[in-house]
């Protein structure tokens, strides 16, 4: 019987163990990139996989959010008579953090698990073991158009969703606040130009706007290609990869989108 101590320490081995396990997919999935042969046709059909069958439930939850956004700004605005400024809020919550972090949550529930259930399939069906047979890296087969296409398409689904989001705030402040439109878009240029520019044309809002989802994009690929091959047991073993894909993934999304942020603020100085 192995003392707690021993315990422990096998657990922590274990742990780290996946740790490495993980950067090191990530690692190779990304070297492949610029490594031929090149699965273009793989490529482009991951990229109509997360970014075009997400752009619904994207657009969904970006249009609710904008108007939730200025439902509730209006209300806490208003007792200091500044409901004009609930184009700047909108904007910048939706810019900066909403945006990417709920288009981030999106795509993981729902391209995350489609990964890892379709690559777990494969593993537990033997079709990987195949690909192996034949002289084709599963990685890079497999892995690296998941990749690429996340990197590609997070950042587009993110600017649409902070875009439809403003455009829910614009609805919301028009009908129910009594701002009108032109006064509505001008508050949100300002926001977004007040914050000063990158290289003297790109808002420091989108800077942070188009960062994070890409370092999301590439966290909900990895996770769900790393559970999906390391997929045993079967069809439940599929559902527990699936299962775990969404939760790190989101996790992640949420811990990486502090340091993100404090690193964006530190070095952009906004």
């Amino acid at each position: 019987m192995p003392s707690l101590t021993e315990r422990l320490a096998n657990v922590t081995k274990s742990k780290l163990r996946t740790v490495q396990e993980y950067f090191s997919l990530a690692g190779r999935a990304i070297g492949f990139i610029f490594v031929r042969p090149f699965y273009m046709q793989d490529f482009i059909q991951q990229m109509d996989e997360i970014g075009v069958k997400s752009l619904g439930i994207v657009l969904l939850t970006g249009f609710f959010t904008g108007m939730v956004l200025a439902l509730q700004s209006s209300v806490q605005l208003k007792t200091f008579g500044a409901t004009m400024y609930i184009g700047r809020l909108v904007s910048a919550s939706m810019i900066r953090e909403l945006g990417p972090v709920l288009a981030g949550l999106m795509v993981a529930g729902r391209v995350g698990s489609g990964i890892a259930a379709q690559i777990g399939s494969m593993r537990v069906t033997e079709q990987i073991d195949a690909l192996n047979t034949l002289g084709t890296d599963p990685i890079k087969k497999l892995v690296t158009p998941r990749v690429l296409a996340a990197l590609v398409m997070m950042p587009i689904l993110t600017i649409i969703n902070d875009f439809v989001g403003i455009c829910g705030g614009n609805l919301i402040s028009s009908l129910l606040v009594g701002i009108p439109s032109g006064l509505y878009w001008r508050t949100v240029w300002e926001q977004i130009a007040s914050d000063g520019f990158t290289l003297h044309f790109i808002p420091n809002d989108f800077v942070q706007g188009i960062t994070k989802p890409f370092v999301f994009g590439g966290v909900i690929a990895i996770s769900a290609c790393y559970f999906g091959l390391n997929t045993t047991g079967g069809t439940e073993g599929v559902g527990v990869a699936t299962t775990r894909t969404v939760v790190l993934a989101s996790v992640l999304i949420l811990i990486l989108d502090y340091f993100l942020t404090q690193i964006l603020l530190t070095v952009l100085g906004t």
